[in-house]
Protein backbone atom coordinates (compact mmCIF):
# COMPACT_ATOMS: atom_id res chain seq x y z
CA UNK A 1 0.00 0.00 0.00
CA UNK A 2 2.92 2.63 0.75
CA UNK A 3 4.42 1.64 -2.63
CA UNK A 4 0.89 2.31 -4.40
CA UNK A 5 0.72 5.59 -2.00
CA UNK A 6 4.48 6.65 -3.47
CA UNK A 7 3.93 6.10 -6.75
CA UNK A 8 1.12 8.05 -6.98
CA UNK A 9 2.51 11.02 -5.57
CA UNK A 10 5.78 10.74 -7.35
CA UNK A 11 3.02 10.96 -10.52
CA UNK A 12 1.34 13.63 -9.51
CA UNK A 13 5.12 15.50 -8.92
CA UNK A 14 5.74 14.85 -12.04
CA UNK A 15 2.35 16.15 -13.74
CA UNK A 16 3.09 19.57 -11.47
CA UNK A 17 6.33 19.74 -13.03
CA UNK A 18 5.19 18.88 -16.33
CA UNK A 19 2.77 21.75 -16.37
CA UNK A 20 4.98 24.05 -14.91
CA UNK A 21 7.75 23.68 -18.61
CA UNK A 22 4.50 24.00 -20.01
CA UNK A 23 3.54 27.03 -18.90
CA UNK A 24 7.31 28.66 -19.65
CA UNK A 25 7.01 27.44 -23.34
CA UNK A 26 3.97 28.90 -23.62
CA UNK A 27 4.42 31.82 -21.33
CA UNK A 28 7.32 32.79 -23.51
CA UNK A 29 6.24 33.10 -26.82
CA UNK A 30 2.30 34.40 -26.14
CA UNK A 31 3.55 37.93 -25.86
CA UNK A 32 6.02 37.38 -29.49
CA UNK A 33 2.61 36.14 -31.19
CA UNK A 34 0.47 38.80 -30.06
CA UNK A 35 2.86 41.50 -30.76
CA UNK A 36 3.45 39.62 -34.70
CA UNK A 37 -0.29 39.55 -34.85
CA UNK A 38 -1.07 43.25 -34.06
CA UNK A 39 2.17 44.37 -36.64
CA UNK A 40 1.28 41.56 -39.02
CA UNK A 41 -2.94 42.43 -39.03
CA UNK A 42 -3.34 39.03 -39.42
CA UNK A 43 -6.54 38.17 -37.40
CA UNK A 44 -5.62 34.52 -37.37
CA UNK A 45 -2.45 34.82 -35.98
CA UNK A 46 -4.25 36.99 -33.30
CA UNK A 47 -6.71 34.35 -33.26
CA UNK A 48 -3.86 31.45 -32.76
CA UNK A 49 -2.76 34.26 -29.86
CA UNK A 50 -6.00 33.69 -28.44
CA UNK A 51 -6.04 30.46 -28.33
CA UNK A 52 -2.50 30.47 -27.16
CA UNK A 53 -3.53 32.52 -24.14
CA UNK A 54 -6.17 30.27 -23.17
CA UNK A 55 -3.69 27.88 -22.96
CA UNK A 56 -1.78 29.64 -20.61
CA UNK A 57 -4.91 30.42 -18.24
CA UNK A 58 -5.69 27.24 -18.51
CA UNK A 59 -2.56 26.02 -17.61
CA UNK A 60 -1.98 27.72 -14.71
CA UNK A 61 -5.66 26.80 -13.73
CA UNK A 62 -4.29 23.05 -14.40
CA UNK A 63 -1.37 23.05 -12.40
CA UNK A 64 -3.55 24.96 -9.58
CA UNK A 65 -5.79 22.23 -9.14
CA UNK A 66 -2.62 19.35 -9.57
CA UNK A 67 -1.50 21.07 -6.13
CA UNK A 68 -4.66 20.76 -4.52
CA UNK A 69 -5.37 17.70 -5.60
CA UNK A 70 -2.15 16.42 -4.29
CA UNK A 71 -3.13 17.63 -0.57
CA UNK A 72 -3.79 14.00 1.52
CA UNK A 73 -7.07 13.30 2.35
CA UNK A 74 -8.83 14.29 6.12
CA UNK A 75 -11.66 13.75 7.85
CA UNK A 76 -13.30 16.77 6.14
CA UNK A 77 -12.32 15.78 2.70
CA UNK A 78 -12.01 11.63 3.05
CA UNK A 79 -11.27 10.99 -0.57
CA UNK A 80 -8.98 13.69 -0.63
CA UNK A 81 -8.37 16.86 -3.19
CA UNK A 82 -8.40 14.96 -6.17
CA UNK A 83 -11.56 15.89 -7.33
CA UNK A 84 -10.17 19.69 -7.84
CA UNK A 85 -8.27 17.76 -11.14
CA UNK A 86 -11.94 17.57 -12.64
CA UNK A 87 -13.00 21.35 -11.51
CA UNK A 88 -9.29 22.40 -13.47
CA UNK A 89 -10.80 20.51 -17.13
CA UNK A 90 -14.31 22.16 -16.83
CA UNK A 91 -12.37 25.36 -16.06
CA UNK A 92 -10.22 24.52 -19.35
CA UNK A 93 -13.28 23.51 -21.10
CA UNK A 94 -15.33 26.71 -20.55
CA UNK A 95 -12.21 28.52 -21.68
CA UNK A 96 -11.49 27.04 -24.81
CA UNK A 97 -15.67 27.28 -25.80
CA UNK A 98 -15.30 31.23 -24.80
CA UNK A 99 -12.35 31.48 -27.33
CA UNK A 100 -13.89 29.64 -29.72
CA UNK A 101 -16.71 32.12 -29.41
CA UNK A 102 -14.61 35.34 -29.64
CA UNK A 103 -12.67 33.60 -32.75
CA UNK A 104 -15.60 32.94 -34.73
CA UNK A 105 -17.30 36.15 -34.30
CA UNK A 106 -13.98 38.39 -35.31
CA UNK A 107 -13.26 35.94 -38.55
CA UNK A 108 -17.23 36.32 -39.61
CA UNK A 109 -16.90 40.38 -38.78
CA UNK A 110 -13.83 40.62 -41.07
CA UNK A 111 -15.30 38.32 -44.19
CA UNK A 112 -18.44 40.93 -43.87
CA UNK A 113 -16.25 44.26 -44.36
CA UNK A 114 -13.87 42.53 -46.99
CA UNK A 115 -17.28 41.69 -48.73
CA UNK A 116 -18.35 45.17 -48.49
CA UNK A 117 -14.76 45.94 -50.16
CA UNK A 118 -13.00 47.02 -46.60
CA UNK A 119 -9.70 45.45 -47.41
CA UNK A 120 -7.66 44.81 -44.30
CA UNK A 121 -3.90 44.21 -45.52
CA UNK A 122 -2.23 41.42 -44.11
CA UNK A 123 1.91 41.31 -44.05
CA UNK A 124 2.19 37.87 -44.65
CA UNK A 125 5.54 37.53 -44.50
CA UNK A 126 5.96 38.02 -40.74
CA UNK A 127 2.69 36.43 -40.37
CA UNK A 128 4.45 32.69 -41.54
CA UNK A 129 7.38 33.25 -39.57
CA UNK A 130 5.64 33.72 -36.19
CA UNK A 131 3.18 31.33 -36.85
CA UNK A 132 6.16 28.58 -37.66
CA UNK A 133 7.73 29.82 -34.35
CA UNK A 134 4.42 29.44 -32.83
CA UNK A 135 4.23 25.80 -34.32
CA UNK A 136 7.23 24.84 -32.76
CA UNK A 137 6.64 26.27 -29.15
CA UNK A 138 3.51 24.39 -29.02
CA UNK A 139 5.09 20.94 -30.50
CA UNK A 140 7.30 21.16 -27.32
CA UNK A 141 4.74 21.76 -24.69
CA UNK A 142 3.30 18.77 -26.58
CA UNK A 143 5.63 16.80 -25.55
CA UNK A 144 6.00 17.68 -22.85
CA UNK A 145 2.62 16.95 -21.40
CA UNK A 146 1.95 13.71 -23.69
CA UNK A 147 3.25 11.49 -20.73
CA UNK A 148 0.93 12.30 -18.13
CA UNK A 149 -2.59 13.13 -20.78
CA UNK A 150 -3.71 9.59 -20.53
CA UNK A 151 -3.30 9.39 -16.10
CA UNK A 152 -4.86 12.84 -15.74
CA UNK A 153 -8.12 14.45 -16.66
CA UNK A 154 -7.55 17.29 -15.48
CA UNK A 155 -3.34 16.84 -17.62
CA UNK A 156 -5.56 15.89 -20.83
CA UNK A 157 -7.47 19.13 -21.15
CA UNK A 158 -4.66 20.95 -20.79
CA UNK A 159 -2.62 18.48 -23.86
CA UNK A 160 -6.23 18.97 -26.01
CA UNK A 161 -5.78 22.73 -24.98
CA UNK A 162 -2.22 22.65 -26.84
CA UNK A 163 -3.38 19.88 -29.23
CA UNK A 164 -5.91 22.16 -30.43
CA UNK A 165 -3.05 25.12 -30.60
CA UNK A 166 -0.75 23.12 -32.36
CA UNK A 167 -3.14 22.42 -35.42
CA UNK A 168 -4.24 26.25 -35.24
CA UNK A 169 -0.59 27.30 -35.80
CA UNK A 170 -0.50 24.88 -39.06
CA UNK A 171 -3.58 27.01 -40.25
CA UNK A 172 -1.87 29.78 -39.30
CA UNK A 173 1.17 28.88 -41.70
CA UNK A 174 -1.20 27.41 -45.10
CA UNK A 175 -3.04 30.75 -44.52
CA UNK A 176 0.30 32.53 -44.60
CA UNK A 177 0.86 30.91 -47.41
CA UNK A 178 -2.18 31.34 -49.78
CA UNK A 179 -1.23 35.01 -49.15
CA UNK A 180 2.10 35.32 -50.17
CA UNK A 181 1.63 32.90 -53.50
CA UNK A 182 -1.85 34.32 -54.54
CA UNK A 183 -2.61 37.73 -52.76
CA UNK A 184 -6.41 36.75 -51.35
CA UNK A 185 -6.31 38.19 -47.83
CA UNK A 186 -10.00 35.91 -47.11
CA UNK A 187 -7.68 33.23 -45.99
CA UNK A 188 -6.75 34.94 -42.72
CA UNK A 189 -10.04 34.62 -41.65
CA UNK A 190 -10.94 31.38 -42.96
CA UNK A 191 -8.22 30.15 -40.87
CA UNK A 192 -9.81 31.42 -37.87
CA UNK A 193 -12.94 30.25 -38.49
CA UNK A 194 -11.42 26.99 -38.76
CA UNK A 195 -9.64 27.41 -35.71
CA UNK A 196 -12.67 27.80 -33.65
CA UNK A 197 -13.85 24.54 -35.10
CA UNK A 198 -11.45 22.76 -34.19
CA UNK A 199 -11.70 24.18 -30.68
CA UNK A 200 -15.71 23.60 -29.98
CA UNK A 201 -15.31 19.42 -30.88
CA UNK A 202 -12.83 18.97 -28.35
CA UNK A 203 -13.77 21.41 -25.43
CA UNK A 204 -17.16 19.46 -25.81
CA UNK A 205 -15.58 16.14 -25.35
CA UNK A 206 -13.56 17.32 -22.68
CA UNK A 207 -16.94 18.66 -20.70
CA UNK A 208 -19.09 16.04 -21.60
CA UNK A 209 -15.86 14.08 -19.90
CA UNK A 210 -16.39 16.07 -16.60
CA UNK A 211 -20.03 16.00 -16.25
CA UNK A 212 -19.78 11.86 -16.34
CA UNK A 213 -17.60 12.78 -13.07
CA UNK A 214 -19.24 15.31 -11.50
CA UNK A 215 -22.56 13.60 -12.37
CA UNK A 216 -20.98 10.03 -10.68
CA UNK A 217 -22.09 8.13 -13.49
CA UNK A 218 -20.66 5.09 -14.24
CA UNK A 219 -17.28 4.98 -16.25
CA UNK A 220 -17.54 4.75 -19.47
CA UNK A 221 -15.04 1.60 -19.84
CA UNK A 222 -16.84 0.06 -16.96
CA UNK A 223 -19.35 -2.72 -17.91
CA UNK A 224 -21.87 -3.02 -14.17
CA UNK A 225 -23.17 -6.46 -15.86
CA UNK A 226 -19.51 -7.93 -16.47
CA UNK A 227 -18.80 -6.68 -12.77
CA UNK A 228 -22.11 -8.44 -11.73
CA UNK A 229 -21.44 -11.82 -12.88
CA UNK A 230 -17.48 -11.54 -11.73
CA UNK A 231 -18.95 -11.52 -8.64
CA UNK A 232 -21.51 -14.03 -8.62
CA UNK A 233 -19.12 -16.01 -10.05
CA UNK A 234 -17.08 -16.21 -6.77
CA UNK A 235 -17.57 -19.19 -4.35
CA UNK A 236 -19.87 -18.48 -1.52
CA UNK A 237 -21.66 -15.82 -3.04
CA UNK A 238 -25.70 -15.91 -3.65
CA UNK A 239 -26.63 -12.77 -4.69
CA UNK A 240 -25.41 -9.14 -5.15
CA UNK A 241 -27.51 -5.73 -5.56
CA UNK A 242 -27.26 -2.10 -4.66
CA UNK A 243 -24.21 -2.10 -7.23
CA UNK A 244 -22.82 1.44 -7.69
CA UNK A 245 -19.75 2.40 -9.59
CA UNK A 246 -18.11 6.40 -9.67
CA UNK A 247 -15.21 7.80 -10.23
CA UNK A 248 -13.14 10.39 -8.49
CA UNK A 249 -10.74 11.77 -11.20
CA UNK A 250 -9.40 10.10 -13.94
CA UNK A 251 -8.31 6.70 -13.51
CA UNK A 252 -9.91 6.83 -9.79
CA UNK A 253 -12.59 4.10 -9.90
CA UNK A 254 -14.93 3.63 -6.84
CA UNK A 255 -17.26 0.48 -5.76
CA UNK A 256 -19.73 -0.38 -3.69
CA UNK A 257 -22.00 -3.28 -3.31
CA UNK A 258 -24.26 -5.44 -0.49
CA UNK A 259 -23.21 -8.98 -1.37
CA UNK A 260 -25.05 -12.21 0.19
CA UNK A 261 -23.28 -15.25 1.03
CA UNK A 262 -24.07 -18.83 1.84
CA UNK A 263 -24.35 -19.45 5.54
CA UNK A 264 -20.72 -21.25 5.85
CA UNK A 265 -18.78 -18.19 4.86
CA UNK A 266 -19.79 -16.91 8.06
CA UNK A 267 -19.67 -20.40 9.60
CA UNK A 268 -15.93 -21.25 8.58
CA UNK A 269 -14.67 -17.82 8.76
CA UNK A 270 -14.30 -17.29 5.39
CA UNK A 271 -15.18 -13.48 5.79
CA UNK A 272 -11.98 -12.03 5.04
CA UNK A 273 -10.97 -14.10 2.39
CA UNK A 274 -14.08 -13.54 0.33
CA UNK A 275 -13.18 -9.84 0.70
CA UNK A 276 -10.01 -10.16 -0.40
CA UNK A 277 -10.77 -12.46 -3.66
CA UNK A 278 -13.76 -9.78 -4.46
CA UNK A 279 -11.26 -6.87 -4.13
CA UNK A 280 -8.49 -8.48 -5.98
CA UNK A 281 -10.49 -9.29 -9.00
CA UNK A 282 -12.20 -5.74 -9.12
CA UNK A 283 -8.48 -4.37 -9.13
CA UNK A 284 -6.83 -6.85 -11.73
CA UNK A 285 -10.20 -6.76 -13.96
CA UNK A 286 -11.63 -3.52 -13.73
CA UNK A 287 -8.94 -1.48 -12.67
CA UNK A 288 -10.65 -0.28 -9.50
CA UNK A 289 -8.73 0.41 -6.66
CA UNK A 290 -11.16 1.19 -4.17
CA UNK A 291 -13.88 -1.03 -3.36
CA UNK A 292 -16.51 -1.57 -0.70
CA UNK A 293 -18.50 -4.96 -0.01
CA UNK A 294 -21.05 -5.39 2.72
CA UNK A 295 -21.73 -8.89 3.31
CA UNK A 296 -25.11 -10.22 4.02
CA UNK A 297 -26.82 -13.22 5.24
CA UNK A 298 -28.36 -14.87 1.78
CA UNK A 299 -32.09 -13.21 1.23
CA UNK A 300 -30.90 -10.02 3.12
CA UNK A 301 -31.85 -8.73 -0.10
CA UNK A 302 -35.42 -9.10 -0.39
CA UNK A 303 -35.87 -7.93 3.21
CA UNK A 304 -34.54 -4.61 2.06
CA UNK A 305 -36.68 -4.38 -0.75
CA UNK A 306 -39.92 -4.72 1.34
CA UNK A 307 -38.41 -2.60 3.46
CA UNK A 308 -37.80 0.25 1.28
CA UNK A 309 -41.49 -0.49 -0.24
Amino acid sequence: MGHGHDHAHDAHAADRGRLGIAIAIIGAFVVVQVLGGFLSGSLALLADAGHMTSDLLGLFVALGAAIVAARPATDRQTYGYRRFEVFGALANGVILVVVAVAVAAGAIGRLVTGAQGEAHEVAAGPMLVIAVLGLAANVAALLVLRGGSSRSMNLRGAYLEVLGDTVGSALVIVAALVILTTGWEAADPIASLAIAALIVPRALMLLRDVMRVLSQSTPAETDVAEIRDHILGTRGVVAVHDVHVWTITTGAHVFSAHVEVEPSVFAEGRVGDLLDELGGCLDEHFDVGHSTFQLEPSGRGRQEQATHA
